[in-house]
């Protein structure tokens, strides 16, 4: 069957939207990827976004309008992907969409409770396309005691799990994520965890240094040195000292937590500062494997995905971080880098239509595997069907 993808994330690049044959469900998935776009994000909509996320307490209506603005986007997203591929929303069997995450708190803080929300209002996607759309897939986990990230890992594991050879799946976004599966006869169970700032800090920093969106290919880093007294600054954030399961996000390394790295080490050269963060993504990535993964187990290769893949000065950064492990791109195997996470949800939206659990309860600390994904019915489906019967 056919069914679409949509991920935007919180490097706010634009909506992910990927195409998808799927087949089976559980370890038989057989996914195969007809068609890939990123559909970018409208300025005005981007900062508007930027702007709630800055702001402590945004005004109601603006945040409820924010999620059918977003909504609209999203449904644009896959209009623009069906009129492509001379199809419509009938042709899809579902669209699994996870929405603009606005907050996430993965832990109770004082009298908050772990909460997470995400916008992009599916109704509006169903309405328009004629077409069941699962969404709000973290919310589920979070209620059986999870922190609701990482969802990745179940499409990874049924996707690049190996018999015995243990690998890692670093996604590097906006945030950094891994995926750790071991060989299946080592018997060990799979996890995952968020290894901290992906390319949110260093694309920060491109947009206030050089008025550019993110460092291509990674050319800005490689042109500048990394400063030691810069980085040991940046490796002091608490959220490096945490034990897993954690997550992390735009909360700890968003726009503010740039800005201040900026100020405080001004002095330096634009393109050492770009140097440095990305060194800093590097490092944030080595530190966490050293402290979570080798200890239990040894690598034989590390998978890298999303936008970083792009980026030479940060791959070259994690080979010689991680001297002796073979370091491949999803392009190295066939795949794409950009879109593996659309990908995911349409596995994650796959095995909610088969009514099946798909949180990884090692990544996400919930207490049980549950059902994850709300859904929204095609609500033209009475009609289409009477029109069927006559």
């Amino acid at each position: 069957m056919l069914a679409m993808g949509l991920m935007s994330g919180t490097s706010l690049d634009g909506v992910d939207t990927a195409l998808c044959e799927i087949t089976g469900f559980g370890e038989e998935t057989k996914i195969t990827l007809i068609d890939f776009e990123t559909y970018d994000f409208p300025e005005h909509l981007k900062n508007k976004v930027k702007r709630i996320l800055r702001n402590d307490e945004p005004l109601l209506p603006e945040l409820t309008s924010l999620n059918f603005e977003l909504g609209m986007l999203f449904s644009d997203a896959v209009g623009k992907m069906l009129e492509k591929n001379k199809m419509t929303g009938k042709d899809l069997a579902f669209v699994a969409s996870h929405g603009q995450t606005i907050y996430h708190q993965p832990r109770d803080i004082g009298s908050l409770m772990s909460s997470t929300l995400q916008l992009g209002e599916p109704a509006v996607i169903a309405y328009n396309h004629h077409v069941d759309v699962y969404a709000n897939f973290r919310v589920m986990d979070m209620a059986a005691g999870g922190e609701g990230a990482p969802l990745v890992p179940y499409s990874e594991e049924i996707l690049y799990r190996e018999d015995q050879r243990s690998v890692a799946l670093q996604n590097i976004g906006g945030i950094g994520n891994v995926t750790v599966l071991p060989s299946r006869t080592s018997g060990r169970q799979v996890y995952a965890f968020d290894t901290g700032p992906g390319n949110m800090v260093i694309d920060e920093a491109m947009k206030i240094l050089y008025n550019q969106s993110y460092d291509e290919g990674g050319k800005t880093a490689l042109s500048g040195h990394v400063s030691q007294g810069m980085l040991a600054h940046l490796l002091e954030h608490p959220y490096l000292k945490m034990s897993y399961p954690k997550t992390t996000g735009r909360e700890d390394f968003g726009e503010s937590y740039t800005n201040s790295v900026l100020q405080r080490f001004s002095s330096l050269q634009r393109e050492d500062l770009i140097a440095t963060l990305t060194y800093f993504t590097a490092k944030t990535i080595a530190m966490s494997y050293e402290d979570f993964i080798f200890p239990k187990m040894r690598l034989d290769k590390v998978i890298i995905g999303g936008g970083g893949a792009h980026n030479k000065a940060l791959l070259s950064y994690l080979r010689e971080l991680l001297n002796g492990v073979e370091v491949l791109t999803q392009e190295d195997l066939g795949y794409s880098s950009d879109a593996k996470e659309a990908m995911a949800f349409v596995i994650l939206g796959n095995e909610t239509y088969h009514r099946r659990p798909s949180n990884v309860i090692g990544a996400t600390g919930a207490k049980t595997p549950v059902i994850l994904g709300n859904l929204t019915k095609n609500p033209h489906a009475h009609a289409e069907l009477k029109r069927g019967r006559e």
